[in-house]
């Protein structure tokens, strides 16, 4: 006997007569979905999706989460980290924050869950969930960019100026041009006494933005 079929047959043991043709159909959907089904939930999928894109861009939140909720399944990595986003627009952060760790738990080596679980974390001041989160990409992809320069900036704000040379040497190696990077670094530099180093990163920002403040008084400082 084909296995596949037992649960079906095994229904004629649980029901009345009567009740059997009712219940064997709904085994048969239940066991063998028809692939109407299937369709039907990808387009209303997508609808809801793009209604919440809509929702969003009229800074409707709660109608754009109520309408991904409608179509809410717990094992969508997609969802949830959609979800995440429109609760932290919303200035719904513990909720943000759930969602966020739904789509972590879902794909554990995904980043962009954990970029933006730090979103609401750094709005409700919890810096350490915040360099949890980064710690948790950069063991991920060491060169991460984004988070080594934030990782940076957050020891700077410390006055950890060590640990924050560590991270910005990296993205300086990276991106040598980048103006962000080398202001930081500049003064990560200044701060920790380098000034040769200082000058040299002040001046390359200026190459990249002419008359920049920020550099200007970093090398006004160093003469």
């Amino acid at each position: 006997m084909n296995k596949a079929l037992q649960p079906l047959l095994a229904i004629q043991n649980y029901f009345p007569r009567a009740l059997q043709p009712a219940a064997l159909l709904f085994a048969f959907l239940f066991f063998f979905p028809h692939p109407i089904f299937a369709q039907n939930e990808t387009k209303n999928l997508l609808v809801a999706f793009e209604n919440s894109y809509s929702m969003e861009d009229k800074a409707d939140y709660s109608r754009a989460i109520r309408t991904l909720k409608d179509v809410y399944q717990e094992n969508s990595y997609e969802i949830n980290l959609r979800l995440g986003w429109l609760h932290y627009l919303a200035g719904l952060h513990i909720e943000s924050i759930n969602y966020y760790q739904k789509a972590i738990k879902l794909r554990p080596y995904s980043i962009e869950p954990k970029f933006g679980y730090v979103l609401p974390a750094a709005a409700m001041g919890n810096w350490t969930q915040v360099m949890y989160q980064y710690q948790g990409i950069l063991k991920i992809d060491p060169l991460n960019t984004l988070a080594n320069y934030r990782m940076g900036q957050i020891y700077y704000n410390k006055k950890d100026y060590l640990q924050a040379e560590k991270y910005l040497e990296k993205v300086v190696n990276l991106y040598p041009f980048d103006y962000d990077a080398n202001l930081l670094f500049g003064w990560i530099s200044f701060k920790l006494g380098k000034l040769r180093e200082a000058r040299v990163l002040f001046t390359k920002v200026l190459l990249n933005k002419p008359k920049d403040s920020s550099a200007l008084e970093g090398l006004s400082l160093i003469k």
